[in-house]
């Protein structure tokens, strides 16, 4: 399938899901069964930084950015929809906002060596050209600037949950962790399509797009109610098994 095509069905599909998402899985937060900001303290000083985000959906994480005193807060996303609704959300900061409307493997004209922050919750994983994005990425950062990411582990949707006739219950692996590759999305009951990525290779094209890898982060934070259906995505159940979220932080050398 090309990327064309597979841009083309997820931002048919994002348009008519957007509203599903709106404030989810925004900062402080990185994803679920994952420590936050406020534990993880990655971004160090946000004050009067330009910040960047990729995936912008909603505007929710640029909305704590700016109350983190960011000093430019830009958006860039796939969806129409999430623009505008991020437009809404953030018309009341004090300070500079830029949202454009954009596949994040294309440079929209966004400045060179311009921010010192650049960071994607939940988001980077859709691109359709890994080392295309990450090489746009090093582009919009100043030399020494900080990019930080959060995406699903690519060992969770390879784990599934089963129950059988006899009353058990499991967890299998249903689908290789190393073919990679554009795949139709379960969680979006295969109406999105999604590449799978090994963690390697997000660690490999970020190291080859030119920069320092500083920390790389899967450890699980599991909440004190655990989810009683463990065939929920997200389920407690799983994360006790594998980690459902991944963060890099890297540097622009």
């Amino acid at each position: 399938m090309e990327a064309t095509e597979i841009l083309k069905i997820n931002k048919e599909r994002w348009e008519v899901s957007a509203e599903r998402f709106f404030g989810r899985t925004a900062l402080p937060e990185y994803g679920p069964h994952s420590f936050n900001e406020e534990k993880l303290q990655l971004f160090d000083s946000i004050r009067d930084k330009k910040v960047l985000d990729i995936g912008c959906g909603s505007g929710h994480s640029l909305q704590y950015m700016g109350r983190e005193g960011a000093k430019e807060l830009w958006g860039l996303d796939l969806c129409t929809k999430q623009i505008e609704t991020a437009s809404n959300v953030l018309q009341d900061q004090q300070v500079e906002v830029t949202l454009v409307e954009s596949p994040m493997e294309e440079n929209p004209g966004l400045p060179s060596n311009y921010f010192d922050i650049v960071y994607s919750i939940y988001a980077l994983g859709w691109t359709t050209n890994l080392s295309l994005t990450f090489s746009n990425i090093f582009s919009y950062l100043k030399p020494g600037g900080v990019f930080i990411f959060s995406w699903e582990h690519p060992l969770h949707d390879r784990l599934k949950y089963e129950e059988s006739s006899l009353q058990e219950s499991s967890f299998i692996f249903n689908k290789p962790y190393v073919n990679e590759g554009p795949e139709y999305n379960e969680a979006w009951h295969n109406l999105a399509v999604i590449h799978h990525r090994k963690l390697s290779t997000y660690i490999n094209a970020l190291t080859e797009a030119g920069f320092r890898i500083e920390k790389v982060i899967d450890d699980v934070y599991l909440p004190e109610e655990h989810s009683e259906d463990p065939a929920r995505w997200y389920s407690t159940q799983k994360a006790n098994l594998v980690p459902a979220t991944f963060i890099i932080k890297a540097t622009k050398k």
